[in-house]
């Protein structure tokens, strides 16, 4: 059983195609193929079944593939830790899955941190949804990846790096940007703006009002936060934004508010498969990322401040005229 066999084998479950496969693995097809046959007659079973557009892996081919997935992770830990050692310095390169709706709020802090304290460092971004960060991370395709949870599978260590608000974002000439308490029923009847499906931010914001008998109407869904922010803005309708996406300074921009009572948050958490081994340079990455949410205002900017009596007053009265 060779190295290069198992990679084979894990190129080949994870396209589920030989030809695309081999194209990853920079091989021919015959060549490729002819690998995995070898490795079959060696371990006397079959690895895949061959349909006519897709190789699905048999109960022993899926076994296989655990065990292989843990070798190849160890074996390029290994070569990444050797390099590292021959030359001192933390160096080397870290792939790192993200959800979009964290990436541009958290990244430039942690960057910016990393360039500080390892400038031999490279980090390759994969942003994408959850169940597709579950599949790489899973995979050891990403050294960790940074998420939203809840996280039941148990194939993963699980660190919390902090919490933040859901505030609640409405145009600034709305009648609830100048209230002094806004409630959850007080949008029953505004129009929702959410992220698409599968983007577990969405998916949030509507298990937080159904908890609560809430069921505003959703008329508009996206795959970018700030295409929502710019939507509320130009009075389309209303949405829930996370704490960290709410400190753009743009010109034109919601007013966000805190929901009065329970108030809707998120957990932000880092994954890593449990049997994979960290190399030295996604370990020292992992504790710049713990370090810069741990020290710094990530996640915990207040919302927009209430206006004043005065204030409110003010608006009342232009609002009569």
């Amino acid at each position: 059983m060779e190295l290069h066999q198992l990679r084979y084998l894990t190129a080949v479950a994870r396209t589920g195609n030989f030809s695309r496969a081999a194209e990853q693995c920079h091989v021919s097809q015959p060549s490729l193929s002819q690998q995995i046959q070898k490795l079959e007659e060696e371990l006397g079973c079959r690895l895949f079944t061959r349909l006519k557009r897709e190789a699905v892996p048999t109960e022993a081919g899926k076994a296989l593939l655990l065990r292989a997935t843990r070798i190849l992770a160890e074996v390029d830990a290994a070569q990444r830790d050797a390099d590292n050692a021959a030359v001192g310095q933390v160096r080397g390169t870290v792939n790192v899955g993200v959800l979009p709706t964290i990436a541009p709020h958290l990244l430039p802090a942690v960057m910016k941190r990393m360039r500080a304290e390892l400038p031999a460092v490279q980090v390759i971004v994969h942003e994408t949804t959850t169940t597709n960060l579950l599949a790489q991370a899973g995979a050891c395709e990403l050294d960790f990846a940074i998420l939203s949870l809840p996280i039941t599978d148990e194939r993963f260590v699980i660190e919390t790096l902090f919490s933040e608000e859901l505030l609640l974002a409405v145009p600034k000439d709305h009648e609830l940007a100048t209230r002094g308490e806004v409630r959850l029923e007080d949008v029953e009847q505004e129009p929702f703006i959410l992220l698409q499906e599968g983007h577990c931010l969405g998916d949030q914001a509507l298990r937080f009002c159904d908890r609560h008998r809430c069921h505003p109407p959703v008329i508009f869904r996206t795959a970018q936060l700030e295409t929502i922010q710019a939507l509320v803005a130009a009075g389309v309708g209303v949405s829930l934004i996370p704490n960290m996406a709410c400190k753009s300074g743009r010109a034109t921009e919601p007013t966000y508010l805190s929901l009065a009572g329970k108030r809707p948050e998120r957990a932000i958490a880092v994954i890593w498969r449990k049997e994979q081994h960290l190399s030295r340079a996604a370990a020292a990455l992992l504790e710049v990322l713990r370090k810069t949410c741990h020290g710094s205002d990530v996640g915990k900017t207040p919302a927009s401040p209430r206006p004043s009596v005065k204030a409110k007053a003010k608006a009342d009265k232009v609002k009569k005229r």
